[in-house]
């Protein structure tokens, strides 16, 4: 598979809109392995195969098990997964596919139990963010295989090469 085009390359001022939004997801307090988790399961709904390479490698960089890896596709099935988690990933699989029901109330008030009022709109973003990503490395055939994770002790993001 060719890429079509680097985004971050044709429209930085574009990639780099992305990149804050990303920046602000990553230091709003959300643990990273919940956000991981939520990434990698929006990306797995879109069929992003550069995404789930990418959180696949991040997850387990930082810590995830390969059993909880496996079964995010299959979570309401798990015993492997908190309340909270749970929770983070019905409001994932909502928001993604919002055109097909909306976000349901039971979705909402699962959510809003585990969650306080700044958390669900930071969790809200962190799945914005992430279908922005599946949609620019779906449409521009982002190559997977070609992520490395950052160093471990990377926390932000500062440049286009650190998210592509």
């Amino acid at each position: 598979m060719e890429p079509r085009l680097e985004a971050h390359k044709v429209a930085p001022g574009a990639y780099h809109a992305m990149l804050g939004l990303e920046s602000y997801v990553r230091g709003c307090g959300l643990e990273t392995p919940l956000l991981e988790l939520v990434r990698l399961r929006a990306s797995q709904m879109n069929g992003c195969a550069y995404c789930v390479d990418m959180h696949t490698k991040d997850a387990r960089a930082a810590g995830e098990s390969e059993q909880r890896l496996y079964a995010i596709s299959v979570w309401r099935e798990t015993p492997f997964f908190t309340e909270r988690e749970r929770a983070a990933l019905a409001w994932t699989e909502a928001v993604t596919q919002i055109s097909h029901r909306h976000v349901p109330d039971e979705v909402y008030e699962q959510a809003h139990k585990h969650f306080s009022e700044k958390e669900l709109v930071d969790l809200t973003m962190a799945v914005v963010a992430i279908n922005g990503w599946n949609r620019l490395a779906i449409s521009f055939r982002a190559v997977p295989g070609t992520y490395q994770p950052p160093a471990r002790s990377e926390k932000t993001v500062t440049t286009s090469e650190s998210r592509r």
